[in-house]
């Protein structure tokens, strides 16, 4: 049985909020605030954290009229055009509405826990010894930046790969 495409968007984009609110649930559950868990030494740690700014805490410190507008409601209306332009938009490549149903997906997740709980909860971080690091991300972080690579690729190497020289 073939989805059609908009069920498939629709299904694309709750698997990756739920993927991120199940994992959310379980780190709230079992890991204390602040606690670490080093599961590959100190190179993977998990942790559980509350931010309540937007990507490694920018605009926490933000009073909570500007913290509204920026977190919540501008977001909620940018997500809001976003599936709205890959549903309308027929032309899109399956690589590209896939990538852009994960951004979709995880910026609803992240918005809903600033919602439900006026914070996000972060909980991984990598550290591979000064080659790699990262601040202290989610499932739904994953899900955008996974999203934004597949159209990096999408839009600027791919097409390149496909020219005569």
């Amino acid at each position: 049985m073939k989805l059609s495409r908009n069920v498939s968007i629709v299904l694309l984009i709750i698997f990756n909020i739920a993927i991120d609110q199940i994992s959310k649930v379980i780190v709230r559950a079992n890991i204390e605030l602040r606690e670490v868990i080093e599961l590959i030494g100190d190179k993977f740690i998990l942790t559980n954290v509350e931010n309540k700014g937007a990507f490694l805490g920018m605009g926490s410190e933000m009073n909570e009229t500007l913290r509204l507008i920026f977190l919540l409601i501008l977001p909620t209306l940018v997500l809001g055009y976003l599936i709205y332009y890959i549903i309308v938009n027929k032309t899109l490549d399956k690589l590209s509405t896939m990538a852009l149903s994960c951004i979709a997906g995880g910026g609803i997740a992240n918005v809903f826990d600033r919602i439900a709980f006026g914070k996000v909860t972060d909980f991984f971080f990598i550290d591979l010894g000064g080659v790699f690091k990262t601040g202290i991300f989610n499932v739904a972080d994953m899900s955008v930046t996974f999203g934004m690579l597949v159209l990096i690729y999408t839009w600027i190497i791919a097409p390149k790969k496909n020219t005569v020289s």
